[in-house]
């Protein structure tokens, strides 16, 4: 059976693109930093007759990250899908939401380290598989502000833009490889109680989008809009 390992796994966008790839016959690996909180989702997914397996991990520690890529690669057989949308956690110093003008070094560094290079980090783990077999996906999550940023989130859109602009340029790279990359772009609040003005929509209406990517392999690029 297929896998798809999922980066920053937990009870909202996590477990809804679980059920949309284990619906569909995928074995799930599931990475984030807590190991309770990640065997809650795998009994959830159990329950519902799809397997899933937890591989604790944080993004901002490269080692840990590879290391639990390798252990699902080692538990399932491979990994044939890598999607990378972690949350930030909180406390974590210097996570705080600046305009571009109050754009520091300092500031800039944290989002740039969880968001980018955690991003590259999953990739190189998996890639050189990927291209060996002549097949695989690749897909990185970030919210609407990579595409329109939004001055409240100076250094986060920033950050997500890099991400971005590597992931487009990487499914440049793959175009003849088997392998395909593509990037999300969540635009609106996910869930309820998101602030005044902001379109919100569930998980589960906007998992179907990484199904269509994975199978479609049409664009580089989904935008998801309200």
């Amino acid at each position: 059976m297929p896998t798809i390992a999922i980066v920053g796994a937990g009870p909202g966008m996590g477990l809804a693109i679980a059920r949309t790839f284990g619906s569909r016959g995928f074995d799930i690996a599931l990475i984030a930093r807590t190991k309770e909180k990640l065997q809650t989702l795998v009994d959830q997914l159990g329950q519902e007759g799809i397997t899933a397996a937890a591989f604790p991990a944080d993004v901002l520690d490269r080692a840990s990250l590879t290391d639990a890529l390798e252990a699902a690669k080692d538990r399932f057989g491979g990994i044939d899908v890598l999607e990378y949308s972690p949350a930030p956690h909180t406390p974590v110093p210097g996570f705080t939401l600046v305009a571009p003008s109050e754009a520091t070094v300092d500031n800039l560094q944290p989002q740039v380290e969880y968001t980018f290079y955690g991003a590259v980090a999953a990739a190189r783990a998996v890639l050189p598989a990927m291209r060996e077999a002549g097949a695989g996906t690749l897909l990185f999550t970030t919210g609407g502000g990579s595409v329109d940023p939004n001055p409240m989130m100076g250094n986060v859109n920033a950050a997500a833009a890099a991400l971005r602009n590597w992931v487009i340029n990487l499914n440049k790279e793959l175009a003849d490889s088997g392998v395909y990359a593509g990037h999300v772009a969540i635009n609106v609040w996910i869930g309820g109680g998101g602030p005044e003005g902001i379109p919100t929509a569930t998980p589960e209406q906007i998992a179907p989008v990484y199904w269509d990517l994975y199978e479609n392999r049409d664009r580089s690029e989904a935008v998801f809009n309200a």
